[in-house]
């Protein structure tokens, strides 16, 4: 099984630790308690679309690419742990012609 890396992990090592800010630093600066961002780095909170706007802000970035990461990895979560189940259940649409 391939290992999926959180988007927070993201954050923290690309931007967070690249950026010598800290957690509560960002936390502060975007007006969220310090937990909502160690949770996210940790893996255990999503990136919220109100989350990725701050984000965005913050980093001067588009709000988008935040918001695409979580969508990316939920995604690709969803696929490894449900997608052979989702194949063998659901019989797909026939078009009439």
């Amino acid at each position: 099984m391939i290992e999926i890396e959180h988007p927070g992990i993201m954050l923290k090592e690309d931007f967070l630790d690249d950026l010598e800010i800290k957690p509560g630093t960002l936390a502060r600066s975007i007006g969220v308690d310090r937990t909502a961002i160690k949770n996210i780095i940790d893996g255990t909170r999503n990136i919220s679309a109100e989350m990725s706007i701050r984000l965005g802000l913050f980093f001067g970035m588009s709000d988008i690419f935040w918001l695409n990461l979580q969508t990316d990895y939920d995604l690709r979560i969803a696929r490894q742990n449900r997608f052979n189940e989702f194949k063998a259940n659901i019989k797909p649409m026939k078009f009439l012609t």
